[in-house]
């Protein structure tokens, strides 16, 4: 199963972005959002290393809220 992550984007150079998310930083790929590039503090989907699309920062959270869930209820079952 593959999961989109919401990241905010740090900074674009190109086709390129970086972005971070609880405390994490990767590098995305933003071919796919040619047509409507991603500005820095905007949020971005990644999957397998691709911005795959936008997204508001009131979807980004309640998206990490839901993981965040996930992850206890994962760690309570140990």
């Amino acid at each position: 199963m593959c999961m989109a992550i919401p990241m905010l984007v740090e900074e674009v150079n190109g086709m390129t972005a970086r972005c971070t998310a609880k405390g994490v930083e990767r590098t995305a790929n933003l071919t796919l959002l040619m047509n409507d590039t991603p500005a820095v503090g905007e949020f971005v989907l990644i999957n397998m290393g691709y911005a795959i699309g936008k997204m508001s920062a009131e979807d980004a959270a309640a998206s990490w809220e839901l993981f965040d869930q996930i992850i206890a209820a994962g760690n309570d079952s140990d």
